[in-house]
């Protein structure tokens, strides 16, 4: 099968397994076809994407989840003067030299550069948190493939398509999935995936669509899927529903004050013993008389004569008969104008399905920095949700690093697969709730200690207070004493060291001296 743009072999086939892999990135999973080759559903759900990411970002026009959005991407994202966005940490990457680690941090600088990262972070960042997915095209130099990547470009999810050919096997009357062949490539049409007359069409042949190779595309989804499994879905699927009933609510809402607001008149006039249709007509020329207005129009200085018709925000003309007379009242306006109960209701419902803080829904609460024991449960989680946030848009940065790395020859497929795992990225972080709570578990640690450090080899041992008092685990212990060590050969450290025992021991003279002249002051009995 012959695909555009560029693919990264691995040598080795994968072990076979009775049970496919689970995958999160919303392919488009396929049975090898017959007679007639390859054959892709693009009727129901490929459709019903390209549905759904127009709904996400329909949903985030909307006022509170416009809110929401920016509350969650600026605390992703935190674009501070004279401070890197994020940080390639290669700390727990076993068996590389400092030499390795900056060519690493170099390329993740030209990753970074190639993304626009730096400035563009929060319109990147947004795109993949409303669509749940975000796609790019690698693009590199065909006739100089080791320059690495030379652009980066942004396609629209709803004209890319992931797909996946699956193999299967016969074992005796059981039908076993095989992992071993499985073809994966990216269709790609520039009109998007629409509906199509058959059930069953070829994408390069029904639409117009283009195979990709799979290393061509760098793509990165939310990792969410439908109870199917084969629909990447947004964060913001779950809030699709308290969005439509605040809506609804709110629409409900002014319709109410619209029509209870304003006092009406109810006219009950007099007919007599006149027969219906005569009554009627009466009745109606009564109307015009009173609602025929002659009107002065300024800009083209004409009198106009406006017709005002019968509507529910109008007055009330009603007939009567025996002989009551003619009778004016007055229907007065709604009483409850005034509660809005049920539109914060929804408000706070769609602000939960969000993970944001409700209490971040009043614009006028005021905002004080405390305790750790004085900050909110919600804030807590919200502050790990921004964690996992950005565990999963990393995955974006490990898959651009892989293909730079290995186009360039600095590293082989094999290798990479061996410490991908271990490479992290720090984000920079904005989030002060949450260095309010570790720094009030450091100071409660470190009071601890104080309290507890006269006890130390009477009663209790160096190494358990380190352990359960400063929770410190072995690679926290052994990396510490490295630097103490490390630290008193430093004669910077050194020489603050032994200013502190200098300042020891002259309080300590100090003190021997008071005693001998208190004991010298006592009188000899």
């Amino acid at each position: 099968m012959e695909l555009f743009g560029f693919e990264i072999s691995r040598k080795g086939p994968p072990s076979a397994s009775f049970a496919p892999k689970l995958q999160d990135d919303g392919a488009m999973v396929v049975a090898e076809g017959g007679v007639y080759g390859t054959y892709v559903d693009l009727d129901g759900s490929v459709r019903t994407e390209a549905e759904l990411v127009n709904k996400y970002r329909e949903m985030s026009a909307h006022p509170e989840v416009d809110t929401a959005i920016d509350d969650i991407v600026n605390e992703i994202v935190v674009q501070e003067p004279e401070t890197k966005v994020v940080e390639l940490l290669l700390d727990d990457v076993p068996n590389i030299s400092e030499r390795v680690k900056k060519i690493f941090i170099a390329e993740f600088e030209n990753i970074l550069t190639l993304l626009e990262f730096n400035q563009l972070g929060y319109e990147l960042v947004r795109r993949w948190y409303v669509d749940g997915r975000l796609y790019f095209h690698a693009i590199i130099d065909e006739k100089n493939p080791a320059a690495g990547l030379i652009e980066l470009r942004y396609l629209d999810p709803r004209k890319i398509r992931k797909v996946r050919v699956t193999h299967s096997k016969r074992k005796g009357d059981v039908t076993v999935p095989s992992t071993i062949g499985d073809q994966e490539y990216f269709v790609y049409t520039d009109k998007g995936f629409a509906k199509t007359s058959g059930s069953n069409v070829l994408p390069s042949q029904s639409i117009g669509g283009m195979k990709i190779a799979k290393d061509s595309i760098v793509h990165c989804t939310s990792g969410l899927l439908s109870q199917n499994g084969d629909l990447v879905q947004s964060y913001l699927h779950k809030a699709i529903k308290p969005l439509n009933q605040l809506r609804s609510m709110e629409d409900s809402l002014v319709i109410y004050r619209i029509s209870r607001a304003p006092e009406r008149r109810i006219f009950y006039v007099d007919v007599g013993n006149l027969p219906k249709m005569k009554a009627e007509q009466y009745l109606r020329d009564i109307m015009i008389k009173f609602k025929n207005k002659l009107v002065y129009d300024s800009s083209t200085g004409e009198i106009r004569d406006d017709r005002k018709f019968m509507t529910m925000l109008e007055d009330f003309w009603l007939p009567r008969r025996e002989g009551r007379g003619t009778e004016i009242t007055t229907l007065p306006g709604g009483q409850n104008l005034g509660q809005m109960d049920d539109v914060l209701y929804f408000q706070q419902k769609l602000l939960r399905c969000l993970n944001v803080p409700v209490s971040r829904l009043d614009s006028n609460a005021p905002f004080s920095f405390g305790r750790a024991t004085e900050i909110s449960r919600d804030e807590v989680k919200f502050a790990k949700f921004i964690n996992r946030l950005r565990n999963k848009f990393s995955i974006l940065f490990t898959k651009c690093l892989e293909r730079q790395l290995i186009l360039k020859k600095i590293i082989t497929p094999e290798e990479w697969d061996a410490i991908k795992n271990n490479i992290k990225f720090k984000f920079s972080h904005d989030n002060y709730f949450d260095e309010l709570k570790n720094t009030e578990i450091l100071r409660d640690r470190i009071v601890m200690l104080r309290d507890i450090d006269d006890y130390v080899g009477k009663y209790y041992s160096a190494e358990w207070v380190r352990r359960n008092v400063l929770q410190q685990s072995d690679e926290d212990i052994e990396k510490i004493d490295e630097q103490i060590e490390d630290e008193q050969e430093n004669p910077q450290y050194n020489g603050m060291l032994k200013q502190q025992m200098m300042q020891q021991d002259a309080a300590a003279g100090q003190q021997d001296q008071q005693q001998q002249d208190q004991q010298q002051d006592q009188p000899q009995g």
